[in-house]
């Protein structure tokens, strides 16, 4: 039997998970030490030993893609949300070293300020109890694991390159109002697939599995789980 494996993105945990560990059983894989996305599908792969199921969440699903390349006999189903294919956009480098400097300098809290609500469709940012849950995932994190996490996400692999050779059944899903991963990032990955298919999830941003818990959990559910 396939073990659930669900991996967070950048400075998330299992919080943005929640809504779906109270449906299934399942893991969270841990991305707090590594610096690569290689390194952390192949930590991943070697937490979670035999056949998996995979659901990542924007730089989890990085990590979730380089998995299926790497071990694609091992992986069953493979869920992507809120991510992308693309290479580094032109002053990528500079903006997040910039927001590496804000959290070195003036503190979590500060990066959580600038950094969370552009994320969130804004509509759903007057959810006290979402934004509270948000800020605090991102206080348990550390300058340092976020450098870390950054470093890994400038150096990532050209996933684009090998997308169409991974033939497990994959879910890719997005929030309408996503403003940094947009829905036709995802529309080119599901041209680039051979078995996948695109849910668009309304009234949400780049956090859509928290923004709007029960339709996504509801949707990975059905995914892994059937």
């Amino acid at each position: 039997m396939a073990t659930n494996v669900l991996i967070p993105g950048l400075l998330c945990d299992r919080f943005v998970w929640e809504p779906v560990l109270a449906r299934i059983e399942a893991e969270v894989a841990d991305l707090s030490t590594q610096d690569s996305i290689a390194g952390m599908a192949e930590d991943t792969l070697a937490a979670f030993p035999g056949k998996l199921r995979l659901a990542g969440h924007s730089m989890g699903a990085r990590v979730a893609m380089e998995m299926a390349r790497r071990a694609p006999e091992r992986i069953e189903r493979l869920a992507l949300l809120d991510t992308g294919i693309h290479p580094l956009k032109a002053g990528e480098t500079e903006k997040r070293a910039q927001i590496v400097a804000l959290a070195y300098e003036k503190g979590m809290a500060a990066l959580a300020e600038s950094w969370l609500p552009p994320m969130v469709h804004a509509p759903n940012r007057a959810n006290r109890a979402l934004m509270e849950g948000l800020t605090e995932m991102v206080l348990r994190k550390s300058p340092e694991l976020h450098e870390r996490q950054i470093r890994a996400l400038v150096g990532r692999p050209d996933a684009a390159a090998y997308l169409g050779e991974i033939a497990c059944p994959t879910l890719l899903v997005v929030g309408r109002e996503d403003a940094w991963s947009p829905v036709a990032q995802h529309e080119d990955m599901l041209a680039l697939m051979p078995d996948a298919r695109l849910e668009v999830v309304e009234e949400a941003g780049h956090f859509a599995p928290v923004e709007q818990p029960d339709t996504v959990a509801g949707l990975l559910t059905d995914f892994l789980g059937s």
